[in-house]
């Protein structure tokens, strides 16, 4: 999961104004399903998301295609500011 963590840090940084707030923390739910948690500027929210949600579903797909590659269970992606 480390390749895909490291993967999902280059593309929220890519679109972030406020890169030293961008993390990416690794959890799994109770099913022992792994989550990817992306913590970024509040005023990033925007450009991460994107209209309609865009943004942000367009970097699930690329997050769980890059899992697919790895041979990792799907990925859910949630983002949250602070």
């Amino acid at each position: 999961m480390n390749i895909v963590k490291k993967f999902t840090e280059k593309l929220i940084l890519g679109l972030s104004k406020n890169p030293e707030i961008v993390k990416i923390q690794e959890f799994e739910d109770e099913d022992g399903n792994p989550i990817l948690e992306i913590i970024v500027h509040g005023d990033d929210m925007g450009n991460v998301i994107g209209k309609s949600g865009s943004t942000i579903k367009a970097v699930r797909t690329l997050v769980n295609a890059c899992a697919y590659r790895q041979q990792l269970p799907k990925i859910k992606v949630n983002v949250d500011s602070i």
